[in-house]
This record gives C-alpha cells, sequence and structure tokens, in this order.
C-alpha cells in the first residue's frame, strides 16, 4: 500500500509549528510494511486542499490527512475529503453525544460552532477522540482511502494506536522491521564506503547511511511477510555491519552516547563525576537527562576560569602560565584534581577553544584537550575540528569524550559484577 501523508494548518507553512504528525506517522506506517512516498502541507484553503487531495489519490492507495478538524470557520478539511469522495457530511449521532458528554463533564458551556465536529461522511468509519473533541474517520471510495485525523500530536497520537493502527493492520499484508546502527568517528561517506561490499547490490534487508551532527548511522530494514522474518532477516545483516565497522559501532538500537554510557554506568555501578571548560556544563546535563543516573553521577563542575581551574581542581598556575588553559598538561591536571576531589571511578575533563573567536595560530578554533580516567587509567586526547561553530564544537567535544569513556568501559571489561 502506498501512501501520501498531506498535513493541514497555514501555521505549518509560516514555520509557527513544527510539523511533528508527518515524522510520527511515517515512522509508524513503515514499522507496519506500509510505503510511505509523499509528504505535502497545505494552508487552511479549500481550493488548495482539494487540488493536493486529488493529486495524491491519483498517485497513492492511501492518503492521511491531518489537521482542519475543528470547530472553526477555517476547518474545512471534512468538507473537502467529502467532495473527493463523493459524500455528504452528517450528523453522527454517537459523536454529537460525546461532544454533549465531553462539555457536561467539564461545567462548560457548547457552542454552536462545536456541533460541527460531530458532522461525519455518511459512510465513514468514525475514529473516537479520547484526548480531545474532534473524532477521526475513514473513508472509501473506488478503491482509494482517506483517512482523516485531528492536527495536535496529543490528540493524532493515541488516535493512531488505538483506532487507525487496527483498521490498517485488517487492510495491509507484510511487515518492515528496522534498527539503527549508530557510530562514532566515521563520516557517511566513508561509514558508506566500509559498508559498499553489503551496500552494492542489495535487495533486502536494504542499509541506509545518514548524517548526524559529529556521528554516523546506518538504517537496516527488511519487509517481509511477518514480522518475525523480517526481525530475523534485520538481526543477521546487523552481524554482518558489526563485522565491518564493529569498531565505530557504539549502539545496535539508536540509543544515544549519553544514553549508552549511563547505562553502563549504572550497571556497573561506576561513579562520574566531570570538569568542563568550553563545553561549559553540557557534558553534566546530558548526563544527567538519563532517568535513574543519580545513584552514579557525582557532580559536575564548570571551571571556566583560571582561577576556577585552581581553586577547584588544584591545576598549578605554573602550568597554566608555561602551556596555557588550552593544553594537554591543563586537561591532565583538571583530570587529576577531579578525581583526587570527588574519588569518582569515572572522571572527565574538558578545556578547549569552542570558537567563533578567540583562536591564535597556535591556538585555532577548534582545538580541544579532553582527558578521561577510568580507575587508574587515563587518556588525553587532543582534538582539531577545524570548525569554527561554536555549537557544533560543544556538542562535538560532549560526544567524543563520551565515546572515550564508553571505549574504556568496555576495554577495561569492567563488567556488572564490578561494583
Amino acid at each position: 500500500m502506498k501512501c501520501t501523508i498531506l498535513t493541514v494548518g497555514t501555521e505549518l507553512l509560516f514555520g509557527h509549528t513544527v510539523n511533528t504528525d508527518a515524522v510520527y506517522l511515517s515512522q509508524k506506517l513503515n514499522l507496519m510494511g506500509i510505503d510511505v512516498m509523499y509528504h505535502h502541507t497545505v494552508g487552511d484553503n479549500p481550493g488548495r486542499l482539494e487540488e493536493m487531495l486529488r493529486f495524491a489519490l491519483e498517485r497513492c492507495d492511501l492518503v492521511i490527512t491531518t489537521g482542519g478538524t475543528g470547530p472553526t470557520q477555517d476547518d474545512l478539511t471534512k468538507e473537502v475529503i467529502c467532495k473527493v469522495q463523493k459524500d455528504v457530511l452528517c450528523e453522527d449521532a454517537h459523536s454529537m453525544q460525546r461532544l454533549i458528554d465531553h462539555f457536561a463533564q467539564r461545567k462548560r458551556p457548547m457552542t454552536e460552532n462545536n456541533k460541527k465536529q460531530a458532522l461525519m461522511p455518511s459512510r465513514a468509519v468514525v475514529f473516537d477522540n479520547d484526548h480531545g473533541t474532534a473524532p477521526g474517520f475513514a473513508l472509501e471510495c473506488e478503491g482509494k482511502t482517506v483517512i482523516c485525523l485531528p492536527g495536535p500530536p496529543s490528540e493524532l497520537n493515541p488516535m493512531f494506536e488505538e483506532s487507525v493502527a487496527p483498521y490498517l493492520a485488517k487492510r495491509t499484508s507484510g511487515a518492515i522491521y528496522y534498527r539503527t546502527v549508530r557510530t562514532f568517528g566515521l563520516g557517511e561517506s566513508l561509514l558508506e564506503t566500509k559498508l559498499l561490499p553489503l551496500i552494492d547490490g542489495q535487495t533486502d534487508p536494504t542499509l541506509a547511511t545518514y548524517a548526524k551532527e559529529g556521528e554516523a548511522t546506518v538504517r537496516v530494514a527488511s519487509k517481509r511477510a511477518t514480522l518475525a522474518e523480517a526481525k530475523a532477516a534485520v538481526d543477521e545483516m546487523v552481524e554482518r555491519v558489526r563485522g565491518y565497522v564493529g569498531d565505530y559501532i557504539y549502539s545496535t538500537e539508536d540509543e544515544g552516547l549519553p544514553a549508552v554510557v549511563g547505562k553502563k554506568l549504572i550497571e556497573r555501578g561506576l561513579t562520574m563525576s566531570c570538569a568542563e571548560s568550553c563545553t561549559g556544563g553540557m557534558i553534566a546535563a546530558k548526563m544527567t537527562d538519563i532517568p535513574g543516573i543519580s545513584a552514579v553521577f557525582e557532580r559536575g563542575i564548570v571551571t571556566y576560569s583560571n582561577r576556577a581551574k585552581m581553586e577547584e581542581l588544584g591545576v598549578s598556575e605554573a602550568t597554566l602560565k608555561q602551556y596555557g588553559a588550552v593544553s594537554s598538561q591543563t586537561a591532565e591536571e583538571m583530570v587529576r584534581g577531579l578525581r583526587k576531589k570527588t574519588g569518582s571511578r569515572v572522571c572527565v575533563s574538558v578545556t578547549g577553544v569552542a570558537g567563533p573567536g578567540g583562536g591564535t595560530a597556535e591556538k585555532p578554533v577548534g582545538l580541544i584537550y579532553i582527558g578521561v580516567m577510568v580507575d587508574e587509567r587515563m587518556e588525553i586526547s587532543e582534538l582539531r575540528t577545524n570548525n569554527t561553530n561554536r555549537s557544533w564544537n560543544r556538542n562535538y567535544t560532549m560526544l567524543f569524550a563520551l565515546n572515550q569513556v564508553n571505549r574504556m568501559i568496555d576495554e577495561m571489561k569492567i563488567n556488572v559484577t564490578e561494583k
């Protein structure tokens, strides 16, 4: 089954609202074996909406619309769908009663325009909205199906899970399963090059590489008669991918580096602290986003100034004068001082020139030093990103530092029993 997702709303075209509906629906539909061929967005204009809907139905068996189902005058999606699908709107008694009950339970008056939401195409399969007032529906005509959903994700997402997915499951065959392998230290082009023996001539499963900020991922997908068959094919291919780029893989389940590191820290009872200069607490912020991390994350210190480095971490004034704050020597004294201060088994220090200004010929923007100690093993790394974008440099540094921690824990074979 081929599908177009048609999102409706002038606010989407103006950029006032981010179109998360299309992302959510694409992910769900692909997992059901439904091929999403097109994304279209149109404003609250019935003429343009009709034109786009007819265009989509010429190319696909299924069109899913989102938005334009509310009580106001510019909510005209249902009217246009009825025109295209050769039906008429009429009051749906079930939907009207739900509307009346909705307002009565909240002790609010139901204005006259709200009754519009109970108007449904006469042949429609109606989907109740348990999280709002506008129902959804499916309407078939001459072998083509239009599914109309409310725009707010808080209403659309549960309606899809509870009503639309079961409706579509009866009309589809096959299943898609995919896994996302995440790597660090490889650009997208190099990742693809290393995987060319698997990519060339691929049929099923398929491999697709993607670039992320500072990372590269490969999506392994299979479409088979059953989900179990698709999963088995993907799992086997993931192991083949590991054979080519295993040294760079940090997750085969689409988990970010902070989540991967956090899970290992918690499982192994490894305490962690970090001292950050140019990243300004970014590493600590990412780690403390992880549920349950309070069991092992001891502290994060932002030592931005030389004075802070000396007072908080014991970096010597002589080191700062001779080598400067951005140096391997300072990074080493920072991480040693952090270990002495906190006693954490995993300690990370960062110092560098994030940019866009502040660099020199000797120490350009993007020069960063990272110190990592895991138990008594220490590594000091030098980065030269050749990038003047401050945000990119800070994010890449955070990823690099966590990748070092992840690699060292694995190489030192610290297991769950060593707490």
